[in-house]
């Protein structure tokens, strides 16, 4: 895997002593291959995963009268999480300056989205900044891990990747707007199309294991922006924050929020590709992708 960390070189080598010796047969290969997605996908969330676990953790068992604010444990539950990430090797230092960079676009964002009541906190602990808790910025952070491991992870490569200066100005507006929606015109849906000119001709192409596939990169945002919007879920069940709706009782989380998180995926693909430059198919990994369209 390419710029894998040593735990990850070594479980892929596993792997493939593993089942190089495996017999063959289409029926094996593809699901193989769809196993090896599955535990790749999970690998890639992680750290989303465990700071989940923490928040579900901490609404059904921590005591509300711990001297201890539950958002201060979460914060520091969270900390402990990204210096585990980093000390077993589990995370690079480059992806760590991503991370880093997602914190502080994300709390910015939250500093303004309290104030204007899109959602809200439990005003509690210390450590928070104004109404905003520190670890609603490892929540943003979360996003980047995902999108930095599974960028290596799969070795993404791209057909038709539109100049980052392009996505960089999209990303621009659509940040811009998160702010600006509620004092002028909403423009989410003009930013929408324009999403959709710019990448529409894009294709993603991932490695799973031996073979390579590709998706149309828009399909790939809106399934990343699905899966948010189910962690945010219970992220809301579990109280960690509350919509407006929410105050009074729990109830599912708008489907309409899915086309901010949509949106959301493009400032973090950005922010991503800058570390990462997008990188064109070279031809042996074209054969492997035609190959690969033939699996039953």
């Amino acid at each position: 895997m390419r710029n894998s960390t040593s735990v990850e070189q070594s479980i892929d080598d596993l792997a493939h002593r593993y089942l190089d010796r495996a017999p063959g047969g289409r029926a094996r290969a593809g699901l193989t291959e769809f196993v090896v997605f599955g535990l790749k996908q999970a690998w890639a969330c992680v750290f989303g995963a465990a700071l989940l676990a923490v928040i579900i953790a901490a609404r059904l068992w921590y005591p509300d009268n711990a001297a201890l604010a539950r958002n201060d444990f979460l914060t520091m539950a969270a900390i402990v999480i990204q210096v585990l990430m980093i000390s077993f090797k589990l995370e690079t230092l480059r992806e760590l300056r991503v991370i880093l960079l997602f914190h502080v676009v994300g709390t910015v964002m939250e500093l303004f989205k309290t104030d204007v009541g899109s959602w809200a906190y439990e005003a509690e602990g210390f450590l928070r900044i104004g109404a905003v808790p520190l670890f609603s910025g490892f929540m943003y952070a979360a996003v980047g891990s995902y999108m930095v491991r599974v960028f290596r992870l799969f070795d993404l490569r791209f057909d038709r990747y539109p100049r980052r200066w392009i996505t960089a100005l999209v990303a621009a507006g659509i940040y811009v707007n998160f702010f600006s929606h509620h004092y002028i015109l909403d423009l989410r849906w003009v930013l929408l199309a324009a999403v959709v000119l710019v990448y529409g001709r894009c294709v993603m192409h991932f490695r799973v294991f031996r073979r390579r596939f590709k998706m149309p990169i828009l399909v790939s945002f809106l399934l990343v922006a699905l899966f948010i919007w189910f962690a945010e879920n219970i992220g809301t069940w579990s109280r960690a924050w509350l919509y407006p709706n929410q105050l009074e009782g729990w109830q599912a989380v708008s489907i309409d929020k899915l086309l901010a998180w949509f949106l959301l995926m493009i400032i973090s693909v950005v922010l991503v590709a800058w570390v990462y430059k997008p990188e064109p198919l070279d031809a042996a990994d074209a054969t492997q992708t035609a190959d690969a369209a033939h699996i039953q």
